[in-house]
């Protein structure tokens, strides 16, 4: 269930990233175009972010340690946003999918996408039980 709502939650940011013109990020349906190929084609690029980020994105993380204590977590943007270059990579082989312009704004682009995942998955992160005493 959490993959499912992470899922949305990544094509609502993928959508909300592709109207800010500055980013240069467009999302290319599914033929013939219409809203229900633009909401399938957000959800399978969405989908396929959260796959890339579980597991490239720790592989990657993980060899990166080092760098990320060099640089007190700012190499963290650079690899939100190569997760998103590679992602688009991935996409624009079939011919739907996200495409992106200049690598620095994708940067800053995975940092709206990351912004949103937080502040959606703080929103909707399951409630811990309380206990009555």
């Amino acid at each position: 269930m959490r993959f499912v709502v992470k899922v949305v939650i990544n094509a609502f940011a993928f959508w909300v990233a592709a109207l800010i013109p500055a980013l240069d990020i467009t999302v290319t349906p599914f033929p013939p175009g219409g809203d229900l190929q633009m909401v399938l084609t957000l959800l399978l690029v969405g989908a396929l972010f959260a796959i890339v980020n579980t597991i490239v994105g720790t592989i990657v993380k993980i060899i990166a340690f080092p760098l990320y204590i060099l640089t007190f977590g700012l190499i963290g943007f650079v690899i939100n946003g190569f997760l998103l270059w590679l992602t688009a990579w991935i996409t624009s082989g079939f011919g739907w999918g996200v495409s992106v312009g200049n690598f620095w704004w994708v940067i800053v682009a995975a940092l709206v996408i990351s912004i949103i995942n937080a502040i959606f998955g703080f929103i909707l992160r399951p409630q811990k039980k309380r206990s009555r005493a």
